[in-house]
């Protein structure tokens, strides 16, 4: 077999917080509030299946099993658990989301065979005035944070950031986080899904009850003299150069403007994947190309070799450090 760029049939998730607007990207929803697009995923709740090309109809799970040395490169899987490492989602934020935390890989209380969740964020589109929540206010200590917690005035400890198209967010393991209503992200992460919540504004669930609260976990887990976390304004003007975005032990994220062409290539030791946050283009290989739109997310096996971006688009792209 030769490799190729894959793509996969999203996992659509309804969160209490969701909405419709990742239909903007030409997906077709489920009913209701629809706040996850998982992307690309190797996980029990969530395994993705490609849709093009000879491995189509097979999950990343399969393909892992059967192919996975190959396509994904020799630092490929967690050493954890042996799974692909990270998990590609975009997120449509309509309502606040509750205010949280993720622990590491080594917290004691993780669920077998689970990671801790380091992450970033990619602003794609914010409606004016929106906000999220990143880090606490200084001097927050275990103490003072559980006794707000009890009294009902957490708010008062954490930092509201604005934030518009562009912005991006790195929020390591420990780092107190919450999307605020108004905002689609991409989100690059470990492969993991285990959240704590610290607070969820008295809000019932789904299912009618309110939802469950992991305050004891939370305070364990948060990073209180600082977790490493950085953001940055990510203005691009000139085509055929990487930016940075999040710099971690667990992946590289960069931004790129493409235009009119950008030629690339995969190395031994990772796979890539591409997020295309806007424009429109073709992404070629030896033996092939697939048109690009927004929202597209592709995994390019470490073996594909050379590649070639055309078009005019703005791309973000993850690999193994």
């Amino acid at each position: 077999m030769k490799s190729y760029p894959l793509q996969f049939q999203p996992e659509m998730k309804e969160r209490v917080w969701g909405g419709r607007t990742l239909e903007r990207f030409g997906f077709e929803l489920p009913e209701g509030a629809i706040g996850e697009g998982w992307m690309i995923g190797d996980h029990p709740n969530g395994t993705t299946k490609v849709v093009n090309g000879e491995l189509a109809g097979l999950g990343l799970d399969e393909i892992r099993e059967n192919y996975g040395k190959t396509l994904f490169g020799t630092k490929g899987f967690s050493e954890k658990n042996g799974r692909f490492p990270l998990l590609i989602k975009l997120l449509d934020c309509e309502d606040d989301l509750s205010v949280q935390v993720h622990p590491n890989d080594h917290y004691e209380n993780l669920a077998p065979g689970e990671l801790g969740k380091t992450e970033m964020w990619y602003i794609l589109d914010a409606k004016p005035g929106a906000k999220i929540i990143y880090g606490m206010n200084k001097g927050v200590t275990r103490e003072s944070l559980a006794d707000a917690i009890a009294e009902n005035r957490i708010m008062d400890c954490l930092q509201e950031v604005p934030v518009e198209a562009g912005d991006s967010f790195y929020i390591p393991a420990g780092t107190v986080h919450a999307l605020g209503a108004g905002v689609l992200v991409a989100e690059i992460q470990q492969n993991s899904d285990t959240t704590y919540r610290l607070y969820d504004y008295n809000r019932p669930g789904l299912d009618g009850k309110m939802r469950e609260l992991h305050i004891e976990d939370s305070l364990n887990v948060i990073a209180y003299e600082g977790s490493g976390s950085t953001r940055m304004k990510t203005n691009l003007t000139e085509p055929g150069t990487w930016l940075t975005l999040a710099s971690s032990p667990f992946f590289t994220v960069e931004k790129g403007l493409v235009g009119p062409q950008w030629e690339l290539t995969t190395t031994p030791d990772s796979f890539v994947i591409l997020v295309i946050a806007d424009g429109n283009g073709t992404l070629q290989w030896s033996d092939g190309q697939i048109a690009t739109k927004p929202g597209d997310c592709f995994l390019l096996p470490a073996d594909l070799g050379s590649y070639c971006l055309e078009g005019s688009m703005t791309v973000i792209r993850s690999y193994l450090p």
